[in-house]
């Protein structure tokens, strides 16, 4: 029988092809949206807050690279969670809590999308315009997404090659251009903001490298993934971390951080303009379309296959509504139409805080799991996802903190988002057996 094109292929996906996943869920958010935010917090210091981000990650990348060895799976995180605390509430709400946060991904990814997009053009009052575009760039990706793995990957790794590219020359040129030197990387002016602003900012940059979770999602979608899933994680890190920092220094040779901040939803379209004038604006809003295109598709692929893993694992509940196709294509709607509600009604901030609480809080909850029962199972070090788990807590505290005194609201809506996710999920796991109940007897 043929594959339809939303099922899983075993070995439809390359290592070429899943770093360009990896990295093109990264690279489409991470530098276009959070940098003139991570600014915000750190000063002259942003830079440096990435390649802390880099780090914090790759102690974190070393738990799913251990469990993607040994269990490679098309459902990725939710397997994992599966692995380590049984077809439970605990599972289902942290491996929604992974999901929401990618949509939630997705519609800052959309919506850096609008606002990159807007700045070819002399427009004012703008707000109804960002979200609307926003709105037709994932409507494009769920096209795209319901082509089948092969169009999937043929597109991600051409947009992934154009995009490191160009930033890369932007990144280079601006540096090039700029009077550069080596006081330059080094900040001039002493901290001024608080351990905890500092120590928060490592929240959104943590969140500009979660994509490389996205490759354990394809599992055993990957040609040989026992080798080919760790690699390709190790791998998209370190192309992110390279670009983000050239990006980085080269944005702070060109701006000075109020200008930064001022522009922080399109600071890089806004360094451009000393270095390159107006076609450098072009160039620089070009390669964020494509950047913020490729994440998108990357991402609604990743989600779509996890939240599909739950659905036929009976931890979410799943209704047709009389739509065609399987339950992976049911999946891709979705994450389409919710990806859309979060990009109407909610600002690049807001919508990447609360990405990064939902991201830290599921990461602690898969470190922890496999500390307490698969360490010896998957030869893990715990010595090194003890040490995840500390930063990622520290991080996760810190964030907190600091959105508690500028924007409390957020952390309320967090807050009761995971709690009544966790209690949905009680309700309907309890409801699920209870009606399996009787067939037992």
């Amino acid at each position: 029988m043929e594959e339809k094109s939303g099922s899983y292929e075993k070995n439809s996906i390359t290592l070429k092809g899943a770093i360009s996943l990896g990295t093109g869920v990264m690279i489409g958010a991470g530098i276009f949206a959070l940098l003139g935010q991570i600014a915000e917090f750190t000063g002259e210091f942003f830079p440096w807050a990435f390649l802390a981000g880099a780090i914090i990650s790759s102690f974190s990348a070393y738990t799913y690279v251990k469990m993607s060895d040994t269990y490679p799976s098309a459902g990725g995180i939710a397997m994992y969670l599966i692995k380590v605390y049984g077809k439970g509430a605990i599972t289902a709400t942290a491996a929604l809590l992974m999901a929401f946060s990618m949509v939630i991904n997705e519609s800052l990814v959309a919506r850096t999308f609008g606002t990159y997009t807007l700045q070819l053009f002399d427009i004012t009052g703008n707000e109804y315009l960002v979200p609307m575009l926003g709105v037709l760039l994932i409507v494009g990706a769920f096209l795209i997404n319901i082509s089948g793995n092969n169009i999937i990957e043929k597109s991600s790794l051409t947009l992934a090659i154009l995009k490191i590219g160009g930033i890369s020359i932007f990144a280079i040129g601006g540096l090039w251009i700029a009077d550069l030197s080596l006081e330059r990387f080094i900040p001039q002016n002493p901290a001024t903001n608080s351990v905890a602003s500092y120590l928060g900012a490592l929240a959104l940059s943590i969140l500009a490298y979660k994509g490389f979770t996205t490759i354990t999602n394809s599992g055993d979608e990957v040609v040989n993934p026992h080798r080919n899933v760790g690699r390709a994680i190790f791998i998209s890190l370190l192309i992110c971390t390279v670009v983000y920092l050239l990006v980085s220094f080269s944005v702070l040779t060109n701006l000075s951080i109020d200008e930064i901040i001022k522009a922080k939803d399109y600071s890089l379209a806004e360094a451009a303009k000393p270095a390159f004038g107006k076609y450098g604006v072009w160039f620089t809003v070009g390669i964020a379309i494509i950047s913020t295109v490729s994440g998108i598709i990357a991402s609604i692929f990743a989600v779509s296959r996890m939240t599909a893993m739950l659905t036929k694992m009976k931890l979410i509940p799943h209704r047709h509504f009389g739509m065609p196709g399987d339950i992976q294509q049911h999946m891709l709607v979705y994450t389409a139409v919710l990806a859309i509600v979060l990009t109407i009604l909610f600002d690049l901030s807001r919508i990447a805080s609360l990405g990064a609480i939902f991201y830290l809080v599921m990461d602690i909850l898969i470190h922890w799991g496999v500390l307490k029962h698969l360490k010896e199972e998957i030869k893990a070090n715990p010595y090194i996802i003890i040490t995840a788990i500390i930063l990622d807590s520290i991080v996760l505290l810190s964030f907190i903190w600091v959105k508690t005194n500028r924007d409390p609201a957020i952390v309320v809506v967090a807050i009761l988002s995971m709690l009544l996710i966790f209690a949905g999920e009680k309700l309907f796991i309890k409801r699920d057996h209870q009606e399996k109940a009787p067939e037992c007897e």
